[in-house]
């Protein structure tokens, strides 16, 4: 490992902007706000799991920088048979795996490791699986548990996934980051030596940059991959990750070039960081949904009639001028209205507190009744500044005779306990993945997304008929009708409250060169260069 020692040493007089190597130019550090929990990519939904291994892996097929299109990565091409239900994905040859210390590949990357990345997330019997056991939240959300019958291969550079029935987000959900592909060979070898759970803290990818190590709450790092099977896209030689929960410090290490890209900045900062000739700000309309999740397995919010009052009594405008301040637009629906199959028909119930009041009496609800009221201890475009967003809320509910008490974890533990449904409330929110509505209103929503995405555990036999049916159909005028309704019935049902769609800003070094915003929120550095 380069520079260990000199990195070791600084770090401890507290020097880390100058533990560059002298090469300073191919290094780019990115401020980032949270520690990972892992690396095992399909494990993880958060966005600090998503971008911390993004360099690390590749999968079948790709989004194209900056946008939504498909296209082809480690496969080279794919079929569809006519009747939707058969993909033959032909596999990009030469394409080398990561090496680390304990592992040396043996093979060039081939059919034999798509199978282990999908039938470990498959088959609970799956030998790697078994050896460390795991849970995969997106995948069981999106229903490919359920409707990927097989994959087979064909021969060694060509795969063939048969689904039970059709999808029309298939290839789209291919491209998200928990389909990145592994090693086979590394997996067994881990099982063999009794370390399975490596997978997890010392990953091997075929993508860009190679991990180097992780120390929680300060850094990662990765080196560059010399032997990349698309070698324009890497053009650093180090990538280091600087952990910084606080987002003034992360403003500040831009500011003073300690960092080149940092994560969307506060409201409050964007006016000092635009007008800051070493910095260019990239502003984009945000995909993305700042939301309250009533947890409808919890008292009171089992009744419908609470959670129309607790909706009535949110002061959406004056959370949105003070958390959002200029970066924010009104959110009425589920999904952002750049989505396709948004209904702009849909109306938000207005704001009365008087009328909630009512609501809650006639629920039987009493005066003082205590909550729980979960706010994300994390940044988010989706939401600048929860810990505010709770206290304003609070001060709502309190005139309605609800006493809402906020509570934080350490976002690693706050993402897990809300997947098992431990909050009243709780502040969550989503940027989209795939540009497709069922991962809005399937990921978010659905009864097969409790347990993992869905954090109201809200389960309406009507809502999700529609969200099925409408997934199997091609037609997109025919599944824009399906998701509609879909739309209605959830507003009438209030497992959330939204709150704002955001604008994205991203600030960067007018140094770095070739850095796209992902519309899905997500940070890649394959192409991006550093004067």
């Amino acid at each position: 490992m380069r520079h260990t020692h000199t990195f070791a040493s600084l770090l401890g007089l507290g020097l880390f902007a100058l533990a560059l190597p002298s090469h300073a130019t191919s290094s780019l550090v990115y401020c980032s706000e949270g520690s990972p929990a892992g690396f095992d990519i399909a494990q993880y939904t958060a966005g600090t799991e998503n971008d911390a291994a993004e360099p690390i892996y590749n999968r079948l097929v790709e989004f194209e920088k900056g946008g939504t299109a498909v296209q082809p990565a480690l496969a080279t091409r794919w079929d569809v048979s006519a009747d939707g239900l058969t993909y033959t994905f032909h596999l990009r040859e030469g394409v080398k795996f990561h090496a680390n210390k304990d592992f040396k590949p043996t093979r060039d990357f081939n059919a034999d490791d798509v199978l282990f990345t999908f039938n470990r997330m498959l088959d609970k019997q799956h030998p790697f699986r078994k050896a460390y056991p795991t849970e995969f939240p997106y995948f069981v959300s999106m229903s490919l548990d359920r409707n990927i019958a097989k994959v087979e291969k064909a021969d060694e550079h060509t795969v063939v996934f048969t689904l039970n029935s059709v999808d029309a987000a298939f290839i789209q959900n291919l491209g998200m980051s928990f389909a990145g592909i592994l090693s086979a060979e590394y997996a067994q070898q881990l099982t063999t030596s009794g370390r399975p759970s490596d997978i997890n803290q010392k990953p091997i990818g075929t993508g860009p940059f190679v991990f180097q190590r992780y120390q929680k709450d300060t850094q990662i790092r990765y080196l560059a991959n010399k032997e990349y099977w698309d070698p324009d896209q890497v053009k650093l030689d180090q990538l280091i990750f600087s952990i910084n929960t606080d987002a003034s410090v992360r403003v500040q290490k831009l500011r003073k070039n300690e960092c080149q890209i940092t994560l969307h900045p506060r409201p409050a900062d964007l006016a000092a960081l635009k007008a800051d000739p070493k910095l260019k700000v990239i502003d984009q309309p945000g995909y993305n949904l700042g939301y309250i999740a009533y947890n409808v397995q919890h008292k009171p919010f089992d009744q419908l009639q609470v959670r129309q009052a607790m909706d009535m009594a949110v002061n959406k405008a004056a959370i949105i001028q003070a958390v959002y301040q200029d970066a924010g637009q009104m959110a009425v629906n589920a999904m952002p209205p750049t989505q396709w199959s948004y209904d702009d028909s849909i109306k938000d119930a207005a704001y009365d507190p008087e009328k909630a009041k009512a609501l809650l009496k006639e629920a039987g609800v009493k005066e003082g009744t205590e909550i729980t009221l979960w706010a994300m201890p994390v940044q988010r475009p989706y939401n600048p500044n929860a810990k505010l967003m709770a206290e304003m809320l609070q001060a709502d509910w309190a005139k309605v005779g609800i006493k809402a008490k906020i509570v934080s974890y350490e976002w690693g533990e706050y993402v897990k306990r809300t997947k098992k449904g431990e909050h009243d409330a709780v502040l969550l929110g989503w940027t989209g993945d795939n540009g497709d509505p069922d991962n809005w209103l399937g990921t978010l929503y659905s009864c097969d997304s409790i347990g993992s995405n869905n954090v109201s555990m809200w389960c309406d036999p009507e809502y999700d008929a529609l969200v099925k049916k409408a997934k199997t159909l091609t037609g997109q005028d025919e599944r824009s009708k399906l998701y509609k309704q879909a739309q209605q019935r959830l507003k009438q049902q209030v497992p959330i409250t939204p709150i704002a769609h955001s604008t994205v800003h991203q600030p960067v070094s007018a140094k770095v060169d070739g850095f796209f915003v992902s519309p899905f929120g997500r940070m890649a550095f394959s192409g991006v260069s550093i004067e």
